[in-house]
């Protein structure tokens, strides 16, 4: 039977779930300010179509990306499962409001022994969990731990731009760091209502949940804060409007810029408390982190960043644990 839980976001990475590539960037996401969080270049990617119609090319850069990332993590013996691709008929389903299998790290999350399948704020992103719930069933189900779903968000008014009250709670906006978890709160994607009902779910299991404020072009609490080990985190403080949460203030800091912020520095992935893989971009990053005795693992994924994510949103863990 599969072990399912996970520590913290340094603890040795042994089981994780490594996202797919798929995507149809809806025409609204042109023409709105939700597409605020992406740095400069998105727009390479093709809008209103599959990426794999729209841009072959581009679209099997971005499975080479992905392919090479999946080859760092076993070599290091991490576990690597995958979802399956979404069905023709679930893209037919999707319509105006496009379809995503691209980032594995917000449709669900792992907290301790808790799995919980998340709310999606965009509408490209609503449908986002089907094509991972194989995994949940074949691992999670029969595995010792708990598997929740939150509650189906509420349908908007019409030209309503905040997508109405949710709850809205992704996985990218959820750091694990022991029985304290930060939920990430900018108005693009997790909100104070999902944040609310994280609290009251996890309360009887000894967790604290604390919402930290994001600025308004940070998609996520993972665009702007890496814990990469007891004691070191990586940090964007301009991105965190009531500054970096108290109980890491005493933390070692490698600081980043709203701008790289944006391009996702912080949002590379520790393999333990000693190993960490970032995008070559962001090599200052990784040098101050070897001067502290990080060995750091370089993966180009400058496709995969263009769409709004990295190498932690590329995935979600099953297990993380000593």
């Amino acid at each position: 039977m599969d072990e399912v839980y996970v520590e913290s976001e340094f603890a040795p990475l042994r089981t994780v779930v490594l996202a797919r590539s798929e995507v149809a960037i809806p025409v609204s996401a042109a023409t709105s300010g939700d597409s605020r969080f992406l740095a400069e270049g998105w727009q390479r990617n093709p809008v209103g179509k599959d990426m794999r119609e729209g841009a072959p090319e581009r679209q099997a850069a971005w499975e080479r990306e992905r392919d090479r990332f999946r080859e760092v993590l076993e070599a290091h013996g991490v576990r690597v499962l995958r979802p399956r691709r979404l069905s023709d008929q679930e893209k037919a389903e999707a319509g105006e409001d496009g379809y995503a299998n691209f980032f594995a790290r917000d449709p669900f999350f792992t907290i301790g022994d808790q799995v919980i399948e998340a709310s999606m704020r965009f509408r490209h992103r609503r449908r986002e969990v089907l094509p991972v719930r194989d995994v949940l069933l074949d691992h999670v189900l029969p595995a010792q731990c708990g598997y929740v779903a939150l509650p189906m968000p509420e349908t908007p008014e019409p030209g309503d731009a905040t997508l109405g009250r949710g709850p809205f709670l992704e996985g990218g906006d959820v750091l694990v760091l022991g029985s304290h978890v930060f939920v990430g709160d900018s108005g693009l994607a997790s909100n104070r209502l999902g944040a609310r009902w994280l609290a009251k779910y996890l309360a009887p299991h000894g967790y604290t949940v604390e919402r930290v404020r994001l600025h308004e072009q940070i998609l996520h609490l993972d665009c702007a804060l890496g814990l990469v080990r007891e004691g070191l985190l990586v940090v964007c403080e301009e991105a965190l409007l009531d500054g970096v949460p108290p109980i890491l203030r005493d933390w070692d800091r490698v600081p980043v810029s709203l701008e790289k912020a944006t391009a996702l520095a912080t949002n590379g992935l520790p393999l333990d408390q000693g190993s960490y893989i970032t995008d070559p971009a962001f090599a200052d990053v990784g040098e101050r982190l070897a001067a502290r005795g990080i060995h750091v693992e370089y993966v180009d994924f400058s496709i995969t960043r263009s769409l709004g994510g990295s190498f932690r949103c590329s995935t979600q863990p099953l297990l993380r644990r000593d």
